[in-house]
């Protein structure tokens, strides 16, 4: 290596000087190796907060220093993030149990451990720093030595220690208990932090089970059941953003018995059954809404375990409708994949003995989502209820069930307007 610096990268003129520099020099043929190019930064430079936040503040938000002007209209707080929902949740649950103890990949704030470790403090929270493979590695060795880890890292960087989930973990049968936060889009933090692939690079593991909360209360709920479940490595997947706000948390959490979903709503006739799993059930109840105007009673049913997967439901679902649609937020060979394979072996796309069932799936497309606001991420993706609408109908329309829909695109998506 050609070594250049160290050089100060809070100063833009220096910086493209020395990259200017190097590129001629290269092109020049004076210098013909690879260039080791050392370039020191302060986090935050300029802005004091910034500099003095170790964890947060990484970047730059519009009007971010602007003062706030006070209102004159009491303004109602909004609903709690997810994030405290589960860590409040978790203190709870390590209050009852001094065996639970919390890792996180120096993301205690993004997480919520920071607020485990202002209640526990550093002999049951441990930061591993940016090291994953170690936080995945560190839980099953806490696991086998007869604690309660949970280990909290964005679904999206879980991709690092994906070997040691399969082999330390896994292999091992231990008891850790994994929490995707930011599953799904999410916003500002675009493609790189979304967390759009751990529903298949987690289902297709031996003795993994996996469930996704639906809104805050089954969130609580299944921190609870994880915390329960000694025999099998666990991973609870939920969104970034905040709660819902209008349902009360459980002060006496249930638990939520692996392997089994709920009917969310029953439909009347037999028609259509919208299966989803993780936080796009409101969207899926919202369809069956507006379904309504088209003559179609939906039923609605909320699987709540991608593994082991309820296949007594998804039978029962298959066998009283014509058509059947899971909705996720993750890409292609997630929770559809574990659908479809029970359908299959199952004999109800077949068409022996009865009209097979027409099977349709919703989910991440085949691209990048890029950076937005989550609403508008989810409907680049076509996971509204607007979307779920259009593909609920055109499923029927496969199947010979008439519906009273509208004749063009247009009106279709204005009645199907939120």
């Amino acid at each position: 290596f050609y070594y250049v610096g160290p050089i100060d990268g809070n100063n833009m003129e220096t910086l493209v000087e020395v990259l200017k520099n190097i590129k001629q020099q290269h092109e020049d043929g004076r210098i013909n190796k690879p260039v080791f190019l050392h370039i020191k930064t302060k986090k935050g430079n300029g802005y004091e907060p910034a500099q003095r936040a170790s964890d947060k503040l990484h970047a730059v938000k519009p009007k971010f220093n602007l003062p706030k002007t006070p209102s004159d209209t009491p303004q109602t707080p909004p609903p709690p993030p997810l994030t405290k929902v589960f860590a409040d949740a978790l203190v709870k649950e390590a209050e009852a149990d001094n065996k639970i103890c919390a890792i996180t990949a120096a993301m205690p704030g993004g997480t919520g451990i920071g607020i485990f470790e202002k209640r526990f403090g550093p002999e049951r929270t441990f930061d591993v720093g940016i090291a994953e493979q170690h936080a995945v590695t560190f839980a099953a060795g806490l696991a086998a030595g007869g604690l309660k880890p949970f280990c909290s890292i964005y679904s999206t960087f879980l991709q690092r220690g994906y070997d040691q989930l399969v082999h330390d973990v896994a292999l091992q049968k231990l008891p850790v208990r994994f929490i995707l936060d930011r599953a799904g889009l999410v916003g500002e933090d675009g493609p790189t932090h979304g967390g759009t692939f751990d529903l298949s690079f987690m289902g297709c593991i031996p003795d993994m089970l996996i469930c996704a909360s639906a809104d805050e209360a089954e969130l609580v709920n299944m921190v609870h059941t994880i915390a329960k479940i000694d025999d099998y490595p666990t991973a609870l997947r939920y969104p970034r953003g905040n709660a819902y706000g209008d349902l009360e948390l459980p002060s006496e959490p249930r638990f939520l018995e692996p392997g089994k979903g709920r009917i969310s709503r029953e439909g009347r006739d037999g028609t259509i059954a919208i299966l989803s799993v993780g936080s796009r059930l409101r969207e899926c109840l919202k369809a069956a809404e507006r379904l309504e105007q088209f003559g179609i009673s939906a039923t609605v049913a909320d699987a709540r375990w991608v593994k082991p997967l309820d296949e007594k439901l998804v039978s029962w679902l298959a066998k009283d409708h014509k058509a059947m649609i899971t909705v996720e937020e993750n890409s292609i060979g997630g929770f559809s994949a574990q659908v479809q394979q029970s359908l299959l072996e199952a004999g109800h796309l077949d068409g022996v003995g009865r009209t097979p069932l027409v099977f349709r799936s919703m989910m991440f497309p085949d691209r990048w989502i890029d950076h937005d606001k989550p609403e508008k991420q989810y409907e680049d993706a076509e996971l509204n209820a607007s979307h779920i609408v259009a593909k609920a109908l055109s499923t029927l329309a496969r199947a010979g069930v008439k519906v009273a829909a509208p004749q063009d695109q247009d009106s279709l998506l204005r009645v199907a307007a939120p």
